[in-house]
């Protein structure tokens, strides 16, 4: 009896302690162990950490609508009327009149039949590629594509086809060798638009033609690019002059937006059939009501009101991108207001990153397993917040860093 109570009264030594430390010291050790930094202010060109002032070049923000007062108000007037939590999920209680509402506006700017909501990029992928392409699909991913689309892939349990980045030939042998059957399925091809590490653009004019030869559903993450690519930011479709007809799209309200969400806009079947199978749908309580009547008033503002602060942006772009190329530092094939600065190893990347923090320039570095082994990088997004003097300040700092 006292032996079994002295084992009872023993502290267990859980192994599960030992793993996570010797998990964490394996990061640490790969310089890839990452922190949280705290921002003590709104978002915008400048915030605030721990005290100090920071210039940000880290934000997604890029049309700077985070802080849009029309935008505020809209959420404010909806927060009075409707209250701060949504309750459930949409399938139960949780749809309210501004989710509708968003998802019209969505088809209407997207120029399809349909959109849903989701509340993040990645649910929007993790819910709706395992629903499109099912374990009987064959899957063509480029092989860039966000860490969303690839986890999507893994849980639809399709066959994956992993094409070079934006090779289209590449993309083209793979389909001839895998055609569609009744064994095999639909063929889905999946890329980002604007590819968020490198900051390229998928040549999609081709690839819409390669799908449409060999029969190929077409899906595109349109996240870097809604709001951004196209004469009236509808996105990477509009800025190749591609008809949305028979492509689905998915976008976010979190980047040039400035509010919170994402969505699939596509066929009312699509949709119809997303509502009743996308699971990180299904089982997700919605959006508070407040942050799709943000959304909503920011698909208005870019759709009819952000001409201006588009052309800034790009002209905010174009002026970073030509100072990092002049000082002959690789900025890889970027096209958009993604510019990444090549370090190399994950310790490279974040020395330089430290060196820009010291000099209060907030980018931190992005290392491996988001990038591949050996090429690690400041990654720069350019807003349309972003001042010249800002920009020639990171050219400054950079140039003296070269010396």
């Amino acid at each position: 009896m006292k032996g079994s109570e002295k084992v009872r009264t023993q502290k267990p030594e859980f192994r599960s302690r030992k793993e996570f430390s010797g998990e964490l010291e394996t990061l640490r050790n790969k310089y890839q162990l990452r922190k949280l930094t705290c921002i003590e202010s709104s978002h915008g060109s400048k915030i605030s950490i721990e005290g100090q002032t920071y210039i940000n070049f880290s934000s997604n923000d890029y049309l700077n609508l985070s802080r849009h007062p029309d935008i505020i108000k809209a959420a404010i007037d909806a927060f009075k009327r409707y209250g701060l939590g949504s309750g459930a999920s949409r399938l139960l209680s949780g749809t309210y009149t501004p989710h509708k509402q968003l998802e019209e506006r969505i088809a209407r700017f997207k120029k399809t039949q349909a959109a849903l909501v989701f509340n993040t990029g990645y649910a929007a992928n993790t819910g709706t590629i395992p629903v499109i392409a099912g374990d009987a699909a064959v899957v063509f991913s480029d092989e860039l594509n966000h860490a969303s689309i690839v986890d999507g892939i893994k849980l639809s349990k399709a066959a994956v086809k992993i094409y070079r980045h934006r090779d289209v030939s590449h993309l083209e042998s793979l389909l001839k060798k895998s055609p569609g059957n009744k064994t095999t399925g639909r063929r889905l091809v999946i890329t980002d638009s604007v590819f968020s590490m490198d900051g390229d653009i998928a040549p999609l004019k081709d690839i819409v033609w390669i799908c449409e030869k060999y029969d190929a559903l077409l899906m595109i993450d349109d996240a870097h690019g809604t709001g951004v690519l196209g004469k009236t930011g509808r996105g990477g479709l509009e800025h190749f002059g591609i008809k949305a007809d028979n492509i689905i799209q998915m976008g976010t309200l979190s980047k040039a937006a400035g509010c919170y969400g994402a969505f699939v806009a596509g066929s009312k079947d699509l949709i119809d059939l997303l509502i009743n199978r996308a699971r990180s749908f299904i089982y997700s309580t919605s959006l508070p009501p407040a942050v799709a009547a943000a959304g909503c008033k920011a698909l208005d503002i870019i759709d009819k009101r952000a001409n201006m602060s588009r052309r800034q942006l790009w002209k905010n772009r174009n002026r970073l991108y030509e100072g990092l190329k002049s000082l002959g530092f690789d900025i890889l094939d970027s096209e958009t207001p993604i510019i990444p600065v090549l370090a190399g190893d994950a310790r490279s990347a974040l020395r330089l990153g430290r060196y820009l923090y010291k000099n209060k320039i907030f980018v931190p570095a992005i290392r491996p397993p988001t990038v591949p082994e050996g090429r690690g990088r400041i990654r720069f997004t350019v807003t349309a917040g972003h001042t010249d003097e800002e920009i020639d300040l990171v050219l400054k700092v950079l140039k003296l860093n070269r010396r």
